[in-house]
């Protein structure tokens, strides 16, 4: 693929190897700035609430709007990607994130914070999230599974570390101050953005001679005063609408896979719960006595484990017995997570809460690792890019709603414990529905196909891995697939 008007040689020597692994160094670097940003709010959290004499619903709103952002934002990031190419993204995405953490220090209420760090911060940090993690689709094949796994050990240093720098920089300067200095941070994809210089992966075609078309030919007409023609003129341009519709959210899949439609349904019900634990564990933490500086490092925990889980969670769903079940392993992996949520609910002493982070990290890992691995069960991979569009925008719903309904609830109720007794009413409501469904869809299949040959792959129908040549055409155009994660 050739971008930003570079000439593409016929052959690429880079790719899993080279500057292939400076790609992916700066990869997981912009994944700690963007994807593990979020894990540092909770610390904040009093001090806004505080200066902006806020309630708990309404500071809460900051953290939902720029994580549901930076999920939402997936369908645009790839019309950029296709339009500008992976660096140019990543490094406007770092743009954006630095200018909104900036001007969201010198914020006069609440409401331009939701503004600067929520919208602005948050599109910033998923341009360049999702570029990034593009990218390494064109630098590596063989190794490309490799590489995403390294990759995802970024958003597991950014879970340890920028809880620890918050706290720190808070106590020495304040947060207004702190995010100063975090828009600097974060300018720093731009620096990682350069890095990922692009990768030719075909020749350049020679230029299309522009013929007469429908289009021009409904213009030409409808100059002849035609009505009729005046009418023609608009179909290529909804036709257009709906492709692109069709292509970057797959409500067509959503409607008549059922597989699709219960995952997605799922997870979306799911997240509501899965956010407020990273949100709410440092306040409810200082608010039970926990100095701020160990509040912060329970954060750090669940990030310090997710390093080294998230790898083995994702080697252990490669088994060959969890080939075609790995939604069941993912089901156990929710309703774990929400059942841990009643240990800080129960207890809140220091020693339990690091009990809760080690239990939450596990399951976390698991989470993290199959989300993705599971939605390419359920769909066939040449819609998987237009799947996963519309399930990170239904995902990102709840997401912006989870913490303020949570927030409402601690301003009703006085405690913060409720919030982990409402995460974990979500998370185990979410797996018995997913549990349920599948079992059920399971089932039905094989009732009522009794005497169907099993297939050579016990998956095919329901998982295929990542193409391993580049280059395949998709009306005409690489297709870009772009993964978010939790």
């Amino acid at each position: 693929m050739a971008q930003e008007g570079e000439a593409a040689p016929r052959t690429s020597t880079v790719q899993d190897k080279g500057w292939a692994w400076m790609v992916l160094v700066a990869t997981v670097l912009v994944q700690g700035l963007t994807l593990g940003f979020p894990s540092c709010i909770g610390v904040f959290f009093k001090d806004l609430q505080q200066d902006f004499q806020a309630s708990n619903s309404e500071t809460s709103w900051f953290p939902s709007i720029m994580t549901a952002v930076l999920h939402a934002g997936g369908p645009l990031c790839s019309i950029l990607v296709e339009r500008f190419g992976c660096r140019t993204t990543v490094m406007l995405g770092g743009l954006l994130s630095g200018v909104g953490m900036v001007a969201s220090s010198f914020s006069q209420s609440i409401t331009q914070l939701y503004v600067t760090a929520g919208f602005i911060t948050g599109l910033g940090t998923c341009f360049s999230f999702q570029a990034g993690v593009t990218v390494l689709g064109y630098y590596f094949i063989r190794r490309r599974a490799l590489a995403n796994a390294l990759a995802s050990t970024g958003v597991s240093i950014g879970f340890t570390l920028w809880p620890l720098l918050s706290q720190h920089l808070l106590d020495v300067m304040g947060w207004r101050n702190t995010f100063f200095v975090f828009g600097g941070v974060m300018l720093h994809c731009c620096v990682c953005g350069a890095v990922m210089r692009p990768v030719p992966v075909k020749p350049p075609g020679p230029p299309s001679k522009p013929g007469p078309g429908p289009l021009a030919e409904d213009i030409h007409l409808s100059n002849g005063n035609s009505l009729g023609h005046e009418v023609h003129l608009h179909r290529p341009r909804c036709d257009a609408c709906i492709q692109t519709l069709q292509k970057y959210l797959a409500f067509d899949v959503f409607c008549k896979n059922k597989g699709y439609r219960t995952y997605t349904i799922g997870v979306a019900w799911m997240v509501m719960g899965f956010v407020l634990p990273m949100i709410y564990l440092v306040p409810y933490a200082v608010v039970n006595g926990v100095e701020e500086r160990k509040a912060a490092l329970l954060v750090s925990i669940i990030g310090f484990i997710n390093i080294f889980m998230r790898p083995m969670a994702g080697l252990l769903s490669g088994l060959k017995v969890f080939t075609g079940r790995r939604i069941y392993l993912f089901i156990v992996a929710v309703a774990l997570n929400g059942l841990s949520n009643l240990i800080c609910a129960i207890s809140a002493s220091y020693s339990a809460f690091v009990i809760y982070c080690v239990v939450y990290s596990i399951s976390m890992s698991v989470l993290g690792a199959l989300i993705f691995q599971v939605l390419m069960d359920v769909v066939e991979m040449d819609r998987f890019s237009s799947a996963l569009g519309l399930f990170t925008i239904l995902e990102s719903v709840t997401i912006l709603i989870g913490p303020p309904l949570a927030g409402l609830l601690v301003d009703l109720t006085g405690h913060f414990s409720y919030v982990f007794y409402a995460s974990s009413f979500f998370m185990v409501t979410a797996a018995l529905f997913m549990g349920f469904s599948f079992c059920t869809m399971e089932t039905k299949n094989k009732s009522t196909q009794p005497h169907k040959p099993a297939p050579d792959n016990p998956s095919r129908g329901k998982y295929a891995d990542v193409p391993t040549e580049l280059g395949s055409e998709t009306n005409g155009s690489a297709a870009i697939i772009y993964v978010t994660s939790i």
